[in-house]
């Protein structure tokens, strides 16, 4: 045998000596995500009430305001606000027949239907004096869109026959099964209450569907889909951590 082969044999030995020698032993990390919002001037926020509309049975106005404000004290470093809810949707009749419209507002059925209300959140001198009331705080506003549909959706369904020897035979076959769906689009508005200046805005679309004999309440659907984005909302304003795993030899 060689010098050089019996070195390059020495070394595997020696590596594979310290593999069996070397354990891992597993630590729990945690890395901290910036929010995406900087609220450092702020110490006070006021959810102050969003534009709502589509299904009648939920008020995505009230229901929303409650559920960000409870949110926000358990998991923000601001003080909520307490305090009613704006009357957003009376403010912009207001404001309308100031300017001299005389066409009423549509209901809200579908997206489309918000686009006339837009103009409220840009209106500095109205969210300048909602800030100047409540001690400039940070103001959270926009719109909430919970609607429903129904769909015929196609499905691969198992099928089994037997044959004339009594074989059994499977297959797939397409079926359509009608279900409906819950969608929820709420459109978070950020605003300085300083200056009425809008800060930063996040829209969102989450959906779940069910099938028609499920009786799903369709407040019970709000909240599920609510918890889904309701992580990302809070990253707009404080840090967050996400939670890991590292392999550290021992």
């Amino acid at each position: 045998m060689t010098a050089p082969i019996a070195r390059a044999l020495g070394s595997l030995a020696a590596v594979a000596l310290t593999a069996a020698c070397t354990s891992y032993y597993e630590i729990p990390i945690e890395t901290p995500i910036r929010p995406r919002l900087d609220v450092s001037a702020f110490q006070r926020v006021l959810v102050a009430g969003f534009i709502s509309g589509g299904i009648e049975d939920v008020d995505g106005n009230l229901e929303t305001t409650r559920l960000l404000r409870s949110q926000l004290r358990s998991k923000s470093d601001l003080r909520v606000i307490d305090a009613d809810t704006l009357p957003l949707m009376e403010v912009m009749a207001s404001n309308r027949a100031k300017s001299g419209a005389t066409e009423p507002l549509p209901p809200i059925k579908e997206e489309k239907d918000l686009e006339p209300y837009q103009p409220l959140f840009v209106n500095v001198a109205y969210w300048k004096q909602i800030g100047e009331e409540y001690q400039q705080p940070l103001i959270v506003t926009g719109t909430v869109l919970f609607t429903t549909q129904e769909r015929s959706t196609s499905m691969l369904r198992p099928t089994e026959t037997r044959d004339e020897f009594g074989r059994r035979n499977t297959d797939t076959q397409r079926v359509y099964v009608e279900q409906k769906a819950f969608i929820l689009q709420p459109n978070f508005i950020f605003i300085d209450g300083r200056t009425g200046e809008q800060l930063y805005k996040r829209g969102f679309k989450e959906e779940q569907q069910y099938t028609l004999n499920q009786q799903t309440p369709p407040l019970s659907s709000y909240f599920d889909l609510m918890d889904r984005l309701i992580p990302t909302f809070l990253s707009t304003l404080s840090s967050q951590k996400v939670k890991g795993t590292r392999f550290l030899l021992q």
